[in-house]
């Protein structure tokens, strides 16, 4: 009889820690307003999840713009706000790469790499590009307008793992394949930007230190989702991001994770 007594006993603590455990739900995000993706949408999502806290991909700086009402014009923050004022005691926290906008100006990744691809397409349509460079660009086109497509569905198209392997490889495609093409052709070495300190930077080196600062961030905002995780333990936390982040940021909460939080889809 004791031995039953303790065997339940122990399946009746487990099923109580299993049920607090901290659970992490990942929204990819269209940020502007559309007419599949909008507040409202969103707003009936959280609704339905209830988390109690909600984390946005600015930084702190960002947060402070956010709940100060300044240039609140997407998605994500017009649902949060809906969100608080029926759940008052929800939190929202930032998670995103701390001064991530003036560290890329600062090092001149902004504007380098919108230059950049704006000159593989120019060099593209007038067709001095080698078959191998046209090839890897068009890749890059074609997978964006396949994510394009889904991006005009419903949130759950956008939000599965078969779009979060489609944005991987378009992410890869942006930021490895197009480099190739960068650092292959002189255009690239002898167009230059002058950073906010004065000095130049190429248009290839900018575009380099961008496609580094992909994995350097989507990495430092799963950390930072990690650690808020471990500072509130038994809770629901939804983390709002732009759905081309989902794969990265699911990726690398899966492989810190120790135990601490389970992931699920808003639609489970």
């Amino acid at each position: 009889m004791k031995s039953i007594f303790a065997f339940l006993l122990i399946l009746s603590t487990g099923f109580c820690f299993s049920q607090n455990k901290t659970e992490i739900y990942v929204i990819g995000n269209i940020h502007d307003s559309v007419p599949n993706y909008h507040p409202k949408i969103l707003f009936s999502i959280l609704d339905k999840v209830q988390p109690d806290i909600i984390l946005h991909e600015v930084d702190s700086r960002g947060m402070k713009e956010y709940e100060n009402g300044i240039g609140i014009t997407e998605n994500e923050i017009k649902a949060s706000n809906s969100y608080l004022q029926k759940y008052p005691k929800t939190l929202r926290f930032p998670f995103d790469f701390e001064g991530r906008n003036q560290y890329r100006k600062d090092r001149g990744m902004v504007p380098t790499d919108n230059l950049s691809v704006k000159l593989i397409d120019s060099l593209y349509k007038a067709k001095k590009l080698a078959p191998s460079e046209m090839k890897l660009y068009e890749n890059f086109t074609n997978t964006t307008k396949d994510l394009m497509k889904i991006a005009q569905l419903s949130p759950k198209n956008f939000n599965n793992a078969a779009t979060d392997q489609i944005s991987e490889k378009r992410q890869s495609a942006q930021y490895s394949d197009l480099l190739k093409i960068i650092e292959g052709r002189p255009e690239f070495t002898a167009r230059f930007v002058v950073k906010p300190n004065g000095k130049k930077i190429s248009y290839r080196d900018g575009f380099k230190l961008m496609s580094g600062f992909w994995d350097l961030r989507n990495q430092t905002m799963a950390k930072n989702i990690y650690k808020i995780a471990e500072t509130y333990p038994g809770k629901k936390i939804v983390v709002l991001t732009g759905f081309l982040h989902r794969y990265y940021i699911l990726k690398e909460l899966k492989r810190i994770n120790n135990g601490t939080y389970i992931i699920k889809e808003f639609y489970d």
